[in-house]
């Protein structure tokens, strides 16, 4: 079973993002910040991070960053879900090492074609 990761200081995103992705057979983890999610992946590297951009702590950009430059975090399919859609920010996104980048708010069907477009769903 493929493992996400849920990266959003938003509980109320969190939760709704575990619903979509469990049904569509995730094994889901979450995380409130960056910094928790670097944590996280210390301990086992997902298949998949769903990662916001505005969080305390650490941002998703920063985080991303940080993932990338880890050796074995070149894996993971990364899809920045974020309220930040200007073309300067999806650019910065996708140069940082993001695979796709989905607006918020999302539902269940445009969450899955991210999922399928980066080959994870």
């Amino acid at each position: 079973m493929k493992y996400c990761l849920i990266v959003d200081d938003s509980r109320v995103i969190r939760k709704v993002s575990r619903h979509i992705v469990e049904t569509l057979g995730f094994t889901v983890d979450e995380a409130a910040d960056g910094q928790e999610a670097l944590a996280k992946c210390d301990v086992k590297m997902p298949d998949v991070i769903l990662l916001d951009w505005n969080m305390p702590v650490m941002s998703g950009i920063e985080f991303l960053s940080k993932l990338r430059d880890r050796p074995d975090g070149k894996s993971p399919k990364v899809v920045f879900c974020t309220t930040e859609n200007d073309v300067a920010h999806i650019r910065e996104a996708i140069d940082a090492g993001a695979d796709e980048y989905v607006m918020k708010p999302f539902d269940h069907d445009t969450l899955q074609i991210k999922l399928q477009l980066v080959g994870a769903a």
